[in-house]
């Protein structure tokens, strides 16, 4: 990167070709799919030519690098959420499957029990609870679609954390 800082366009040119590999790779572990993944690579390489002006040479590349892989990883994480995609529950890393329920480790809940647990909330804890935390909806898009205000939302939410965190004795969101 020094030397793409100093005007080499050969060795930056090597430098994105070397990068294509482990990106990708580091992209593909993150991100739902294949087509996703090489998205953010695309955006990852667009963003090192562009901030490539801020970069220390002092310091070193990979906390750099990673750190503006993420951040363009948390990008598309969001895109896609805005735009319906989430992780079925069943699939998520804080639960078991339910055939796992014998075997899992305590503390850790299977995706019929959180279901189970949110079914049983009341009407308007579950809806602000499935809008602002599952949907990862803003107060403002919840509050349009639920009819709900925002101060409420705020309130069944809270309500409604507070209570799964009462029947499964204090989990952590």
């Amino acid at each position: 990167m020094r030397e793409a800082q100093d005007g080499d366009r050969v060795r930056y040119a090597e430098l994105l070709r070397e990068l294509l590999v482990p990106l990708r790779r580091f992209c593909r572990r993150r991100l739902p799919t294949s087509e996703d993944a090489e998205d953010a690579v695309q955006d990852i390489l667009v963003t090192i030519h562009k901030a490539r002006a801020t970069y220390d040479p002092s310091r070193p590349f990979r906390p750099w690098l990673v750190t503006i892989a993420r951040r363009r990883i948390s990008d598309r994480l969001t895109a896609l959420r805005r735009a319906g995609y989430h992780a079925p529950l069943d699939e998520a890393s804080e639960v078991t499957s339910d055939g796992d329920a014998a075997n899992k480790p305590d503390g850790v809940l299977t995706a019929a029990e959180l279901q189970a647990a949110i079914a049983a909330l009341p009407a308007a804890q579950r809806s602000a609870l499935e809008l602002t935390k599952l949907k990862e909806l803003s107060l403002a898009e919840a509050s349009a679609i639920s009819g709900q205000s925002i101060g409420s939302l705020k309130v069944a939410t809270h309500r409604a954390v507070a209570a799964l965190r009462r029947r499964f004795g204090g989990l952590k969101e």
